[in-house]
């Protein structure tokens, strides 16, 4: 379980996470990201988690297909 950092909001501090993920290769590249097990393992409301997706989105970190889900970029 994370502990929040009061003065980030949460759906950053997702992000965060999950950009050190795919930097570490934890999310090797083309890597399906579930929105749904964020969910659960930050215990969070899924517009929070899409939040998050859509700031690494922004940083060009993952690509998003509807119905398909969010993938890691190619590198």
């Amino acid at each position: 379980m994370i502990e929040w950092d009061p003065r980030l909001y949460k759906w950053e501090q997702i992000a965060n996470v999950v950009a050190e993920r795919i930097d570490n290769g934890t999310y090797p590249p083309l890597a399906l990201i579930s929105e749904v097990k964020l969910q659960e393992e930050f215990d969070v409301a899924r517009v929070t988690v899409r939040k998050a997706m859509e700031a690494l989105r922004g940083r060009g970190l993952i690509t998003t297909k509807p119905g398909k889900g969010s993938i890691v970029a190619p590198q």
